[in-house]
């Protein structure tokens, strides 16, 4: 299957890291193909001139990546691709969110309300609770790009002021009333169609299909605090993924 490469002592990477980086490498040219069995333990130990603890280390990063499974007595084997592990970036709304110079929120709508049925059974409040509404449109270099839905649970001890409602800068556009920590969200993607209020905003056509990102973001305590979602046309944002072992010069970062 060929030579791998030899461990460099002087590197400032640990052994184990050099493992992987070197198997991955493998199975990205192709030398290892989906449903191949690794060499041995005792192999690789031969190869690396490394212990079996360096390597059994190593074999559970790539098991940790998804890129290998193990199987006891049997060996280590490279995974079949599988479509259901694919992660998207969301590269262009990241950049969007830190392009401070060129990006302009605009506070369309901010209200507090009392929470209908279907915003209650997101933020798991009772029917009646009080929530923020905030709706806002998201324009980069003056073209507009996103209309932004946003319910908050409302809490009086935190009052929203309106410095934190016009959000000059991006950097609490999902932090909410009195600037909560979150701790963890959820991203959903559907197909949608613009209301006349998003068309407007937007300069679209009442009707015509979009995307819409939901979003539910947790605080510290795992409480949901907000709920909401973005909408926008499929030419104003790019969502990419890649599939398979790339080469580690070939892959992106993650959002």
């Amino acid at each position: 299957m060929g030579k791998i490469l030899a461990i460099n002592r002087k590197s400032y990477q640990p052994a184990y890291a050099q493992i992987v980086d070197s198997i991955r490498h493998q199975i990205a040219l192709g030398m290892y193909l989906p449903g191949c069995r690794l060499p041995s333990e005792s192999q690789l130990c031969k190869q690396f001139q490394v212990s079996s603890v360096t390597v059994r280390r190593a074999i559970n990063v790539l098991v940790n990546q998804g890129i290998v499974d193990t199987s006891q007595g049997k060996g280590s084997f490279v995974k079949p691709l599988k479509l259901g592990n694919v992660s998207f970036h969301l590269n262009e709304l990241q950049e969007i969110f830190e392009d401070n110079e060129n990006t302009q929120v605009k506070l369309v709508f901010a209200r507090i309300m009392a929470a209908e049925k279907s915003i209650a059974q997101k933020l798991q409040i009772p029917e009646g609770d009080r929530v923020i509404h905030i709706r806002r449109l998201i324009s980069n270099h003056n073209i507009p790009l996103i209309y932004h839905h946003q319910h908050m649970i409302y809490d009086p001890s935190q009052p929203v002021v309106e410095a934190e409602l016009d959000l000059t800068s991006l950097g609490g556009l999902f932090v909410g009333a009195g600037k909560t920590n979150l701790k963890k969200g959820l991203l959903n993607l559907k197909l949608a169609t613009l209301n006349e209020e998003e068309a407007l905003h937007l300069k679209g056509e009442f009707g015509v299909p979009a995307f819409r990102l939901e979003h539910t973001f947790f605080d510290l305590k795992d409480r949901q605090v907000s709920w909401g979602w973005f909408i926008f046309f499929e030419k104003s944002l790019n969502f990419s993924a890649k599939v398979g072992v790339w080469k580690q010069s070939q892959e992106v970062d993650d959002v």
